[in-house]
Formats: C-alpha cells, sequence, structure tokens
C-alpha cells in the first residue's frame, strides 16, 4: 500500500518535504512516529485522527513510535494556544501516561518483528539531561531568529489585546527545541527518518529536520534529488515530515466536541454510548470524510455505503456505519451492542430492562430528573405522582395529568398508565427509577429514594 496515495484518496494528506514519498518507497520499512502529550488522563477524537495516521503507516509495511511526552507534557505545546497552559505534577502527568499508552496498544500491533509498533517516553532521555549540557549540545544549533518565524510563536509573540494573545513565556517558547531534540534522539536511537503529526504542528516538526540535519544527520548542501538510497545497514542520512489535515466541520469549526465537551476515548469520561451517539449523530455533509478518517473501510466499501446513503438519507446508512466501526474498535464489539441496544430503547422500542444503571442514565441524561421519596410511595396514586410528588415538573395539575392519562398519552417504563394504578404499583427499574413518558416525544426520569 502506497501511504501517500491511501491518505490523499481518505483526505487526510495535508503536506510532506520533498522527497518524502520516495524515501517511504525505497527504505521500508522505515520508522515514523507521532508524539502525545500527556496533559489529560485520555487521547479525545481529534487524537484518534493522528493515532490513524500511525495505523496507516504501519498497514503501508512501516514501522510506529508512539512517543508519549513525559518531558514535554511538562511543559505544554505553544500550538494552537492564545494563552499559557497550567503545568501538571509528575504523578498526574503519570496517570495520563499510563491511560495513553493503554489506548494506544488498541490501534496499533506490537508484535516482534521489523513493523511491530513500539511506545517511548521522552522522560527517559530528558530526566538526566542537565540545563546546560542541553544549551551546549542541542541549544546552539538554532537561532532565535528561527524560533520566533514558527507561526506557533509567532501568534503569541505580540502579546497584545488586539493579537488575542498573551505572550509566551521561555518554557512554552522553549518547547519546540525539546521536541525538535525527541526527533534527534529516535533518529539516532531507532533510525527514525519521518515525524507525523496533525498540519499546526508543521513548525515543530521541522524544527526537528532542522536539529538533525545541524548535528551531523545531513551533511550540509546534500542534494534531496541526488541522494542515494541507503542499504539496511546503513545510518539514515536525511529525516523528513509529514503532516494530516486537521478535522473540521464542513463549516470550518473544529471537530471533536459535542454539547457537553470534549469527545474522550476513555469510557469514564464519554460513555460509549454518548461516543456512539456522537458518531451517529454526525451531519450529512461532515460524515463523508470521517467514514474515511476514523475508519480503515475500503475505498470501494465506502462508496457502496454512500451510494446506498444517497437513496434514503432518513435511514442514516453512513453514520450507522461509521458510529459502528469506531465504538467497536475504541471501545469494544460488547460496548458497541449496548450502545446500539441503549438507542434502541429511546428510539425504537426496545427494553429498558435490558439497561444497567449507567447506560440508562446515559440514555436519559438529557431529559428531567425528579427525586421522589420512597416512603411517600403509598400516598400517592399514578395522577398525584406525576403532577404534586415531582413538583409539576411533569404535570402542573391532577387535572391536566388526569385527562392525559384518561386518553392514553402516559407511560411509564414503557407500559400505559391508569386512572386507578396506585404509585406503588408502577414497577421500579433497578428497583429506583421510573421511566415516565408523556406524549411522544417528552420523557422524564423519576428516581425512588
Amino acid at each position: 500500500m502506497n501511504l501517500i496515495d491511501e491518505l490523499r484518496w481518505r483526505g487526510m494528506f495535508h503536506d510532506m518535504m520533498p522527497g518524502t514519498e520516495e524515501h517511504l518507497l525505497q527504505h521500508a520499512p522505515i520508522t515514523g512516529y507521532i508524539g502525545f502529550d500527556p496533559t489529560a488522563p485520555s487521547l479525545h477524537i481529534g487524537n484518534l485522527a493522528t493515532i490513524m495516521l500511525l495505523v496507516h503507516l504501519q498497514r503501508a509495511g512501516h514501522r510506529p513510535l508512539a512517543l508519549v511526552g513525559g518531558a514535554t507534557g511538562m511543559i505544554g505545546d505553544p500550538s494552537g494556544k492564545s494563552a499559557e497552559r497550567n503545568l501538571l505534577d509528575e504523578d498526574a502527568l503519570r496517570r495520563n501516561q499510563a491511560g495513553i499508552q493503554a489506548q494506544l496498544e488498541k490501534f496499533l500491533d506490537f508484535s516482534e518483528g521489523p513493523t511491530g509498533a513500539k511506545v517511548v517516553n521522552n522522560y527517559d532521555w530528558f530526566k538526566n539531561f542537565g540545563f546546560l549540557q542541553f544549551l551546549r549540545e542541542v541549544g546552539k544549533h538554532l537561532t532565535v531568529n528561527y524560533m520566533m518565524a514558527k507561526d506557533s510563536v509567532k501568534r503569541r509573540i505580540g502579546g497584545n489585546e488586539d493579537s488575542g494573545a498573551d505572550g509566551i513565556s521561555y518554557t512554552e517558547f522553549s518547547y519546540q527545541l525539546l521536541q525538535g531534540y525527541d526527533f534527534v534522539h529516535l533518529f539516532r536511537e531507532y533510525g527514525c527518518t519521518l515525524q507525523m503529526g496533525a498540519s499546526d504542528q508543521w513548525g515543530n516538526i521541522t524544527t526537528g529536520t532542522e536539529l538533525i540535519r545541524r548535528m551531523g544527520g545531513e551533511p550540509e548542501g546534500t542534494d534531496i534529488a541526488s541522494q542515494q538510497p541507503t542499504t539496511n545497514n546503513q545510518q539514515p542520512t536525511k529525516a523528513y515530515a509529514l503532516t494530516g489535515q486537521l478535522i473540521t466541520k464542513a463549516d470550518g469549526t473544529k471537530y471533536g466536541k459535542s454539547e457537553t465537551g470534549t469527545v474522550w476515548l476513555d469510557g469514564s469520561l464519554t460513555s460509549p454510548y454518548q461516543f456512539y451517539q456522537f458518531f451517529l449523530n454526525a451531519a450529512d455533509a461532515d460524515v463523508p470524510r470521517l467514514i474515511r478518517v476514523f475508519t480503515l473501510l475500503s475505498q470501494a466499501e465506502i462508496e457502496a455505503l454512500e451510494a446506498e446513503h444517497a437513496q434514503a438519507p432518513h435511514l442514516r446508512t453512513l453514520q450507522k456505519a461509521l458510529a459502528k466501526d469506531v465504538t467497536i474498535r475504541v471501545h469494544s464489539e460488547a460496548a458497541y451492542e449496548a450502545a446500539l441496544a441503549a438507542s434502541q430503547v429511546l428510539f425504537g422500542g426496545g427494553e429498558l430492562s435490558s439497561l444497567d444503571e449507567a447506560t440508562l442514565l446515559d440514555v436519559f441524561a438529557g431529559v428531567p430528573h425528579v427525586a421522589v421519596p420512597r416512603a411517600s410511595l403509598a400516598e400517592h396514586n399514578v395522577i398525584s405522582l406525576l403532577s404534586e410528588a415531582t413538583g409539576g415538573v411533569i404535570f402542573a395539575s391532577k387535572g391536566e395529568a388526569k385527562k392525559m392519562i384518561q386518553a392514553g398519552g402516559v407511560s411509564l417504563n414503557r407500559e400505559k398508565a391508569t386512572l386507578d394504578q396506585a404509585a406503588t404499583q408502577v414497577p421500579l427499574l433497578l428497583d429506583k427509577y421510573v421511566v415516565a413518558q408523556k406524549g411522544k416525544k417528552n420523557y422524564f426520569l423519576i428516581k425512588v429514594g
């Protein structure tokens, strides 16, 4: 598989240094890497787009390295930021690193062999690197002028109201030098000749290729076009850069946030049900690109799905295929089945009793919640339960509740409510919940405690 061709048809390719494609074709397997900052306990779906670059690198017959930035995570990348980030302590960083490594292992093949993936941590080579030693051995190779010319620095350097930036500290200013040295270290230790990342990382990545050149990787004046291929037992002499497209919506806004915030890969931060729903609710204008970026479906498979979707867009064929594929790979087949069952409960009349408590609360997270004391149930019939006992949230009066129950417009845990029904006769889900449905679309969750 030609990596560049694969990324192009998927809409994932943004830019590369001259000679990169030839290098990939002539020196397989090459080693390439992407860095991930452990500034949160989990990666999110924006990171997933970047992980897919490593996945395709490996599928094309190359070796991926995933760098968890235990050292650079202490600094904070200024790229795309308008203000200084809060610095995390070492304990928080270690917890975050462990969570991220576990997530990366879901997507890459870590078996032994020339294309087996590996996770590395830049804290391992920075922890004993003294400040003066770093300045002498690394810092002297790049000028301040070169570093200030990077877009990530220029956007912050003004520090005035018009720029919307707060300036940049020396700490964040030095980030590109640290990331650049990561590439130098991996180039020397693993023969890593390619760094990849999102398009906003171009400045940091090319700092690495420049450091490699200036620190002896490539002799001055080497002509890329005339550079001779190296054999497997020769040290590579040049490093390359490749960036992928940032994932945005059709309107140009950043993709990856829901109404409740960032969509995380960790199921304890974004539940599998919420994760599944996020992709299921993708707009028709966005889903053709998303299914190319986030799945491994072939071009023929995707085009067949698109043709089927065009015949009946209301069936959301593309969204269902996207949500299924990504949910299974990020979580599991069982998590997908549970998310699908939960969706059918809300939209297709599935059994409420099939849901565990966490999924039930997820499914009805956006509906009004009402608490009713368990001891008070004996004092109410269904009419007063849905009006007085619930504080008028469901029905403003007993008369309104009676009228709608009489018309057959009220269901309790999917069973039609009746006028002569006592509150104690309503079966409880998980011994404490009642899902009340008023009309076709109005849901309420009653918790009996």
